[in-house]
Order: structure tokens, then sequence, then C-alpha cells
């Protein structure tokens, strides 16, 4: 299978993403929303046409709420990001939002969190994210327990995390991005979108190294020790990348209808999964197998 013959070229791509992600991350990093950092966020809409954004900055500048950000969003809207606000803080800025009443506005959304909890909640984002790591290392490692030759069974563990860190990183390398050129947050949604990406990916990637478990073990009850890993491996990805890539596919024309038609609430939140669900669904096909082959040997025979 191409896959296989094609390791090298699948292995070397998937190198230079993870590492421009990691310098991404670590050069510009990302841009925590007030769900890590803590403040209030405010959207709001102009049905009648919004203002300029100088006009709405000079009046937000007359309030005694701090720094602040606005950004546009939309055809009619606007986002204000400032400190923790109180009632009557929150009202002060909706009236300045308004000009004092001139202008009709919908007030979409009003989130506030504290920066207490906004950095409890970023500690409970990176413990969610380990103890899936290391429940997924478990789990396969057990699964796989019968399996020693020519891979241990820990290994199919640790080739599955390999593909979940680069199935991560790549959205995460995205978003720093985005949030550099674009102004975009990382809050909640999108550690809850990165662990159903861990969830979705280790999904595809079991299905693959199940069949060829399987193959592994008919090899040996047939007393087929002709038969190379490698050729073990590529015939057990053509029995299952069909339903892998429908799977996919099919994900993803949910995943875009709700980026499309989901508002901004769910932009960011969908977005994630789109570029996830194609990180991983590239990684269960293409790198784990080429991990597994490079682990076992090319020419490792099945005894």
């Amino acid at each position: 299978m191409f896959v296989i013959k094609y390791r090298k070229i699948f292995l070397s791509f998937t190198t230079i993403l993870v590492v421009a992600s990691l310098i991404l991350i670590f050069t510009w990093g990302l841009k925590p929303g007030i769900d890590f950092v803590g403040g209030s966020i405010l959207e709001v809409s102009y049905p009648d046409g919004r203002p300029s954004t100088e006009e709405i900055q000079n009046r937000i500048s007359n309030l005694a709420i701090g720094n602040y950000s606005v950004r546009p969003i939309g055809e009619n809207g606007y986002i204000a990001r400032t400190k923790y606000l109180n009632e009557e803080e929150r009202i002060a800025l909706v009236n300045t939002l308004s000009l004092n009443s001139s202008e009709k506005i919908i007030e979409e959304r009003f989130n506030s969190v504290g920066p207490m909890i906004g950095e409890e909640l970023k500690n409970k984002a990176y413990i969610s994210i380990a103890v899936v790591i290391l429940m997924t290392i478990l789990f396969i490692a057990f699964a796989f327990r019968k399996i020693s030759k020519p891979v241990s069974s820990w290994k199919y563990g640790i080739i599955a995390i390999i593909a979940l860190f680069h199935d991560i990183l790549i959205p995460t390398g995205v978003f720093v991005v985005l949030g550099k050129f674009a102004g975009a947050e990382v809050d909640v949604l999108f550690v809850t979108a990165l662990l159903t990406i861990l969830g979705y990916s280790i999904s595809d990637t079991i299905v693959i190294f199940d069949r060829v478990r399987e193959n592994l073990n008919l090899n040996i009850k047939m007393h087929n020790f002709k038969e190379t890993f490698a050729d073990t491996i590529g015939k057990s990805l053509n029995q299952t990348y069909v339903r892998s890539f429908n799977i996919s596919f099919t994900t993803f024309l949910v995943l875009l209808s709700l980026y499309i038609f989901g508002g901004s609430t769910t932009e960011h939140f969908a977005l994630t999964l789109i570029v996830g669900v194609i990180a991983g669904s590239y990684s269960s096909i293409f790198i784990a197998p080429a991990l597994l082959l490079l682990m076992g040997g090319k020419d490792t025979k099945t005894k």
C-alpha cells in the first residue's frame, strides 16, 4: 500500500507541522479568553447598521473600566472585552454601546468570570487532558496485552499518544496564528473541542490497530510466517481506510454546517473540531501505521 511505501514522506510532513506548531506556541502563544484569565465579554449587534469602531472606542474610553478591547464581529456586531464587570458597570457599558439610546442594539451575550475561577478552570483543563492521555495508554496496553511480537503491547499505546499529540498540536498552532492576526481567544469550548478530538482520533487509530492485531493472530493460526509485518499493516489499512474516510467526511460535513450556520458562539468550537478531525484522520491512516512499522521493522516476520 502506498501509505507504507511512502511512509517517510508522511512522517517528514508531520514532523514539519508539529515543529512549526511548537515554535508558534512557544513564540507567540495562545490568547487566553476570559474563562482562563477572568473578565467580562459583551457582544452586541446593530440591526440598523453598526457605528464606526473609532466612535465606539471613544465612548468606552470615558468609562472607568480600565483596559478594554473592541473588535467587530459579523456584519453588524461588536465584541467588547473588559475587566470583571458588576451589574451596574455592565448596564453602563451597554448604554455606551447604544450611543445613549440614539442607536437600537441587541445584547447577544454577556459572560463574566472572576480571576480565581479562571485560574481554576485553566488548571482543570491541563489535568483533564493529562488524565485522558494517561488512561489511553493504559487502556491500549491492556487491550493489546496478548501481543508481544513484533511490537510490544505498550508500544501501541505510545504510538497512539504520539498521534494524539499531533492531533491537538495542529489545531492549537492554527489558533495561535488566529489569535495573533485575528484576535481569536481560547476558552473552555476550545478545551472541550480538544478533548473531543482526543476521543475521536483514538477511536479511529484503535480500529486500525485492532485489525492489525486480528491479522497477526490469523497469521499465527494459519501458520503464515512468510507475511512480513509491513504486509500485515498494509493489508489492515486496506481493510479499514475506506471506513475511516467515510466517517471523517460525514463528520466534517456536520462540523462545516455548524461553523457556517452556528453563529459566533460556536464558530471557534466548530473550527477547532474541523481542524482536529482532519488532523486525526491523517494521523490514524498515515502516521500511526508508519510508526508501528518503524518500531516493528518492515521485514519482520509475524512469528
